[in-house]
This record gives C-alpha cells, structure tokens and sequence, in this order.
C-alpha cells in the first residue's frame, strides 16, 4: 500500500503570535453601578437599537474584532428582588442586545458589573449569600447553555474582600454553571483588588482562584480574569497615562507561565491623550507579545458611551458610515494585527539553538511505520524544511507542495510547557497560512529542566494517509 507520511520534529516553544480574542465592551447596562454594588434601574442605558446593533457590526465586520463585553447588573437582570428569578422584561432587554452580538458571529461575554457586592453587602462575607449569587449564575448558565459563543464573566471588578473565601463562593458558582448544561464556555475568575494585573499573583487571589475547578475536576476553560488601567490611580478616569503596564503585564504573564494557566484581559482602556496613545499601544504590543499566556484582549469602551467620554472607543459617524478613533485604530487594531513575537519570553531558553520542522514523503508498505527520532525513513521526494526560531508563532508553509492537504499535528513538552501544534498549508494560492496552536502549558521543574528539555527533539507524530 502507499502511503505518504510526515515527521514534524521541533524543540521550539511555538506560540499564537497574537491573543485569540479581541474586542471591545459595549458599555450601558453599567450605568451608575458604583464600587459598593448599588446600581439604580433608573440609570441602566443598555445600547439598544440601531446604534448598539451598528456599532457591533462595525466592530465585527469592518474591524475584524470576535469579542463583545456586554456589562450589566445584577440589580437589572432580577428587577432589584434579590435571589430572586430573572425578570422576564429585563431578561428580554438583555437577552435582545446578546442576541444582536451573537448575530455578528462573534463571542460574547456576559459581565455582572457589580463589584462582588449588592448594594453595600460583600457576597458570601456578610452581603448576599453565596446561594444567591449562585441562583443568578445557575438562571443565566441555564437560558444560555447551547451558546457556544457566550462567555461567562462571573464578577467585575471584586475589591477589599477575604480573597479565599470569595474564591469558595466562585467555586459554588462554577459547579453550578457547569452542573446546569453550560460544560464548555469559557468562565473568567476575577480576583480582589478590582483585579488588577499589578496584584493578582500576590495579594490578589491568582492562587486561590487557580485552585477552582470543573465538576470533573478540570480546570478547562477556567481563565484568571484580569482588568488594568494605564492613568495614575488604576481607575480609567483620568486624561493622562503614567505607565504603559509592562511591569504588571510581564510580572502576571510569567505567573501564569509558570502555573501553566491563561488568563484573559477582560477590561483596560485608556484616553485619546498623546501620552496613551504611547503607553497603550506599548501595552497591547506587550499583551500581544505574551499571547501563550494571555487569551484575550477587551477594550473599555464603546456602546452608549459618548465620543466625547474620556475612555471612549466609540466609533464616531462620517459619511454615512462608523469610523473609529485614533486609540481604536492605533492601539487596539493595529497592534492586534501587526503583533509579533519580538522579545523571548525566557532568556535563558532563547540561546539555544534549535532544529527544523521537517516534512519527508516515503512510500511504505503494511509494515509498521517507526515512531523512533532516531531512524529517519527513506524519502522518495525532497524533504521540505522550515525553520523555527524560539518563539515563532507562524509557519510560512507556502513552499509546501500545492497537492498537500494534510494536517500535521505534534505534541510534547518543551521546557515547561505543553503543546498541541498544527499546520495548515494554502489550498490554493502561494500566500502562507497561520499556524493554529493550542497550548495546554504543564510546569515541570523549572529553568534547568527546561534547558535539559532542549536539548532533545521533543515531540514527532506520524500520520499516514492512503491513497
């Protein structure tokens, strides 16, 4: 029989060269919620209608952006009746704005704007009870558990809590969500200190909220949750950034490097001042940069806000048509698609030279096909090579011969680290392809093994198609 078949040998720590989701928080259903939880009906300004519908599209389509932050309270959703059920004319206004998301084909994330609290009370620590807060999350696994693209962001922004016993209460919360149909959505863990990226691995509550885990006892689709502002007091209220955030963002990004975890920025904004438009785009690139580790990337924010608001990324009307601002197009879009993977995420692995990816055509019979890296089959065609550098994160497979259809995957552990790689090459033009990764990072024991583990090819797989 005849078969073609391809080894795909690398020590190379490959990685998306940019974060898999990017988007943008349509605000309103946030109005006037305060950090102590209140949150009065009377000021919630879901954008609805044309404008909101509009304005995702435009997000969606002309931006290419697959992520919508849609806020709301928890006082809205139940009609202010706490633990009580959702509100049918609530639900309906919510679930409208949801739907209009969905439509657009991107995922979208439900965000419960209240700060940990209801009205004053801490959840779980004096306020609500956990089963409370627990019922609403059941109520909204429940209605949206066939939605492949919804996203379920269990609180914004907790702060001045007992951070393990908030991480028992998100515990409660993700059985139940789980436990109600909703097995696969992704779910975001938000820690105290209005989940700042500056605090989360030490005071924040990275290591209590990376304990959570799926009924199964997985820990799929559980993400740290994570929100950062760039102006003096971290509170996206003022005009003028005073850091662009490398120090948070490389400081969380190796935590969760070395956790073997992803977490996903779910909140950061910054003015239209000169000095964001550095600092922000800095920090994007930088996010970008590290997205073995960061999954997502959400800008505040669009929606009912003005163009006139200092945090706006509302997209202003010219022509008959939405545009966006300097700070969406430069810091956000540009960023996103001209991210590459410019800086070595370890130094100390970076020196170390490594091999190819190698790709041979042989012909085989019935015999068994060797799984050995040391024996190297007999080709009947020209082995085609690509090289890799430490943190390439796209393979340029243009030189691939135009017939190849397969798709070529690896495992193995380089360093620290688990991955899953696989290889698409152009169907039908010369133009390279991006490589599609899903890393499923496993810690070992640290710096020395990871050098050690370089040393060695460490990961092939064969597969064989009959023709």
């Amino acid at each position: 029989m005849y078969f073609k078949t391809f080894f795909l040998l690398a020590t190379a720590r490959v990685i998306l060269a940019k974060v898999q989701f990017l988007g943008v928080a349509m605000a309103g259903g946030d109005f006037g919620c305060q950090v102590d939880g209140s949150c009065p009906l009377s000021s919630t300004q879901l954008p609805l209608g044309n404008d909101g519908v509009a304005q995702m599209q435009h997000f969606v389509k002309d931006d290419g952006v697959n992520i919508l932050r849609l806020p709301i309270s928890w006082q809205f959703l139940v009609n202010n009746q706490l633990g009580g059920n959702l509100d049918v004319a609530n639900l309906a206004k919510y679930d409208q704005l949801l739907q209009g998301c969905l439509a657009t084909g991107a995922h979208c994330m439900i965000d419960i704007h209240n700060f940990a609290r209801w009205n004053g009370g801490i959840i779980g620590q004096g306020g609500p009870t956990d089963d409370q807060f627990v019922s609403l999350w059941k109520q909204l696994a429940t209605k949206y558990a066939d939605a492949k693209n919804v996203v379920f962001e269990l609180m914004n922004e907790p702060h001045d809590l007992d951070v393990g016993v908030w991480a028992n209460t998100l515990q409660k919360v993700v059985t139940a969500i789980r436990e109600a149909g909703a097995t696969f959505q992704m779910i975001l863990l938000p820690g105290t200190n209005f989940d700042s990226a500056a605090t989360l691995a030490t005071s924040g509550g990275a290591e209590q909220l990376l304990g959570i885990k799926n009924p199964d006892g997985t820990t799929d689709n559980l993400l740290l949750d994570i929100h950062k502002y760039l102006d003096e007091d971290n509170s996206g209220t003022h005009v003028q950034c005073t850091t662009d955030n490398t120090d948070a963002f490389t400081s969380i990004a190796k935590y969760l490097r070395g956790k073997g975890r992803k977490g996903f920025i779910s909140e950061t904004g910054a003015s239209n001042d000169s000095s964001c438009l550095t600092a922000f785009c800095a920090q994007n690139t930088l996010i970008n940069a590290n997205s073995d580790v960061f999954v997502g990337l959400v800008g505040w924010a669009a929606g009912s806000f003005d163009t006139s608001d200092v945090m706006s990324l509302t997209p202003s009307k010219q022509n008959g048509r939405l545009v966006d601002n300097q700070l969406m197009a430069q810091c956000l879009l540009s960023t996103w698609a001209n991210s590459k993977d410019l800086e070595p995420k370890d130094p100390e692995l970076s020196a170390t030279s490594l091999p190819s990816v190698l790709f041979s055509t042989v012909y085989s019979t019935a015999t068994p096909l060797t799984t050995s890296a040391s024996k190297t089959a007999k080709s009947s065609e020209p082995v085609v090579t690509l090289d890799i550098d430490s943190d390439t994160s796209v393979l340029l497979t243009a030189s691939l011969p135009p017939t190849l259809t397969t798709l070529i995957t690896a495992a193995g552990t380089p360093g620290d680290e688990s991955y899953s790689i696989a290889l698409a090459n152009p169907t039908t033009t010369p133009i390279p392809t991006q490589t599609q990764v899903k890393a499923s990072p496993t810690p070992t024991g640290g710096a020395s093994s990871a050098r050690a583990a370089l040393s060695i090819i460490w990961g092939f797989m064969l597969l064989s198609l009959s023709l």
